[in-house]
């Protein structure tokens, strides 16, 4: 490996590092302390090598596995910042359980590195084990409360479809090589583009079965049964990194498939991923009118983010890529703030997660039901938000490919969406009840990483609502990379 290479790897190669050095050090002696402090300074200074590691002006490949340019770069950044606050709300809700804390860091580190392997893959081998590298991680995060059953059934249920996911992924993956005889990501750019050739249908059938397995990573219609119970069922921290890191590099590696220069994605593909769009949008936003636990409403209203983003992503052209990486930007900042605000008030042996919890809340923790209320607004929309910008910004680029019905589709039910978000604010500044069981969060201290996390968080929503300017020319210049 040459000098430049290495430079280049450095991120990757920092993640993989530290979690080798926590094993070792988990290995010598237990320390909750520790094992938080090397995994944030691991991602910390994972973080700080990007800007070293993209000083080349040619994207860097490291064999034939994977590409480093500014694209990957870009999305590395977002889930090495996205981890690093799950870490932190993570450090205080461990803290409160007799569980085994330090395992918790190690399985996070492995899982962010996946996704960082999926962010830079460029064939199907390494696409492949990024994604297993995240899965399996993933399995044992969700069941990581052994001493709660929902917890235990939620991680077999996410093992036993997330299994059954990937084997129809590496199906597709195998139709695909035996139709063209290249196992590069490219291909999957060219079956968009039908040509008329007598392997089509089998190359077709190839990506179908794939965007399969990226549909139930994604938790998009059809794909989205587990969503819900997973939410539910896995603990908080764990929630917000599948919510945020998971689908982050998930997102990366499904713009770098179906990004073309034309931006145009046509036949059979084009219909499936607009029907699995508008399904999206409208089932989740209907499914979470119906719930009354707030980690479902998440999870639903995540579904119908997710029919949102694929609005940027069959837009494409000139505008597509920004703003689809524009709006998950936004999202993860607003579902870091909103599972943060609710590990915050989680106690020793319960969650902050059904609705009654929260009734009157704002008369008992008036600053965390604000911050609540503010990631609920940008996630519904709302101007000044962030969430407001993010959809702006999909409009935008859906309107300059005349993506009406999409356009027509997202905009009805985002208006959907607002009812169930209200609903949890409403109960926020409602009268709290003489038998309110938030109570028993009024005696819990804040604790200082976590409420330093939200403050932050708060304060970027607020930023990337006004002020866009500076990620957004970010944004259009590292996505210029993918042609």
């Amino acid at each position: 490996m040459s000098s430049a290479a290495l430079l280049a790897s450095s991120p990757l190669l920092i993640i993989s590092a530290t979690a080798v050095l926590l094993m070792l050090a988990i290995a010598v002696r237990r320390n909750h302390a520790a094992a938080a402090a090397i995994s944030l300074a691991g991602l910390l200074a994972a973080l700080l090598s990007l800007p070293f590691a993209s000083l080349s002006a040619e994207p860097q490949q490291l064999t034939r596995f994977l590409i480093l340019d500014l694209y990957s770069y870009l999305y590395m950044a977002i889930l090495l910042v996205a981890a690093a606050f799950v870490l932190l709300f993570a450090y205080d809700y461990l803290n409160r359980r007799q569980e085994h804390r330090e395992e918790f860091y190690l399985l996070a580190l492995l899982a962010t590195t996946g996704a960082m392997v999926l962010a830079a893959s460029r064939t199907f081998a390494s696409f492949f084990l990024g994604l297993e590298l995240l899965s399996v991680a993933l399995y044992a995060l969700i069941a990581y409360i052994r001493s709660e059953r929902i917890s235990i059934e939620a991680g077999i249920k996410y093992l036993v479809l997330a299994a059954s996911s990937s084997s129809i992924l590496l199906f597709g993956l195998a139709l695909i090589y035996a139709g063209s005889g290249s196992m590069d990501l490219s291909q999957f750019t060219a079956i968009t583009h039908p040509s008329g050739q007598a392997n089509s249908i089998l190359l077709l059938a190839g990506l179908m079965l794939s965007l399969t397995g990226i549909g139930f990573k994604l938790a998009v219609v059809p794909f989205h049964l587990w969503t819900p119970d997973v939410y539910e069922g896995a603990p908080l921290p764990v929630t917000a990194f599948i919510a945020t890191v998971s689908k982050g590099g998930t997102f990366a590696l499904l713009l770098r498939w179906l990004h073309t220069e034309s931006g145009e994605i046509t036949g059979a593909t084009y219909l499936v991923l607009t029907i699995i769009a508008i399904a999206s949008m409208f089932a989740g936003n209907l499914l979470a009118l119906r719930q009354a636990n707030v980690k479902r409403i998440l999870a639903y209203s995540s579904i119908a983010h997710m029919g949102y983003f694929l609005v940027a992503l069959i837009a494409g052209g000139r505008l597509g890529v920004p703003a689809a990486t524009y709006y998950l930007t936004a999202y993860l900042v607003t579902i870091l703030g909103a599972f943060g605000t609710m590990t915050l008030l989680s106690g020793p042996r319960w969650e902050a997660a059904s609705l009654d919890r929260y009734r009157g809340l704002f008369w008992q923790r008036p600053l965390l039901a604000a911050a609540l209320t503010i990631m609920l607004l940008s996630l519904a929309g709302i101007p000044l938000t962030a969430g407001f910008l993010g959809k702006f910004y999909v409009l935008t680029a859906g309107a300059s490919r005349s993506q009406w019905l999409l356009l027509f589709s997202l905009v009805i039910s985002s208006t959907i969406g607002l009812f169930y978000y209200l609903r949890v604010v409403t109960a926020m500044v409602a009268q709290p009840a003489e038998h309110a069981t938030i109570g028993d969060s009024d005696s819990l201290p804040l604790p200082l990483l976590g409420t330093v996390a939200l403050a932050v968080l708060t304060g970027l929503v607020f930023l990337l609502g006004i002020y866009p300017a500076p990620l957004w020319n970010l944004l259009v210049h590292a996505t210029r990379t993918l042609g």
